[in-house]
């Protein structure tokens, strides 16, 4: 599933929309199969952690789009008059036309349009947003740090995957930030100085969101198969110490135990 940083920089590129017009929506979507979007106004589109919220005016009715990628869904963008190949059309969710660019919702199981006043069924439930741009960043760390401290019992990497709690994180962030602070992913954590484990959150995510810049990456080497300290990298060397990596699978069906890697000797 995306991170929030991904889903931040969608939402970026999708910033092409904004203040263009919509001259035609096609949802293939049975709830809003004939819903037209037709002559509103793009307001623009902002990111909650996982999810995107593409605002617009239609004759003085505030709409909001609301679209969440999961595992699969994916946002192309194209230029004035252009689509994608027939060949990726069957997987259109929603074809977006504007004034400017068209925007095409590839494989989205989630496509659904309310009142933008009605934003928080949707996202009311997530904590603090990490990049979320509205509120000052020491605020952000403060209320994040409270709500895992609020959990003492819970595994590190639960609690920072929970969306609840802290929203935006995924499973690279969440391995990486645990390695990078020193801490096993199951510590209790009531045993770990969460503090300036989600000041280096906010650091990290902000550094890789930065427009221009190399993107989401931790070892500061940005060479293929290098970005990242544990994530992925089963039994391979550590990078700091040599110690082979550890591994632990996922268990399906349960949200509080993902794939998980680890060094042994670093993280205690």
């Amino acid at each position: 599933m995306p991170e929030g940083d991904t889903i931040y920089r969608l939402a970026r590129r999708l910033g092409v929309l904004t203040g263009t017009e919509v001259t035609g929506s096609d949802f293939r979507v049975p709830k809003h199969a004939t819903a037209d979007l037709t002559g509103a106004r793009v307001l623009g589109t902002v990111a909650r952690a996982k999810h995107l919220l593409t605002r617009l005016d239609l004759a003085g009715d505030a709409l909001t789009l609301h679209t969440h990628l999961r595992m699969d869904g994916e946002w192309s963008v194209v230029g004035v008059g252009k689509t994608l190949p027939r060949r990726m059309m069957g997987d259109a969710r929603l074809v977006l036309s504007t004034t400017g660019a068209t925007a095409i919702a590839l494989r989205m199981p989630v496509v659904e349009l309310l009142p933008t006043s009605a934003e928080d069924t949707v996202v009311g439930h997530l904590g603090p947003d990490l990049l979320d741009d509205r509120v000052p960043v020491p605020e952000l760390i403060a209320r994040a740090t409270a709500n895992l401290e609020a959990q003492p019992e819970r595994p590190l990497i639960s609690a920072l995957l929970d969306q609840r709690v802290v929203a935006g994180l995924g499973n690279v962030w969440v391995n990486e930030l645990c390695f990078l602070r020193g801490h096993l992913p199951l510590t209790p954590v009531g045993e770990v100085d969460v503090e300036p484990l989600v000041r280096l959150a906010v650091r990290a995510m902000r550094f890789a969101v930065q427009p221009g810049g190399p993107g989401r990456v931790t070892t500061g080497n940005t060479r293929p198969g290098q970005r990242y300290y544990v994530y992925g990298r089963t039994r391979e060397p550590c990078r700091r110490c040599g110690t082979p990596l550890q591994f632990s699978a996922e268990v399906v069906g349960d949200p509080e135990n993902r794939h998980t890697w680890w060094c042994p000797s670093c993280q205690t």
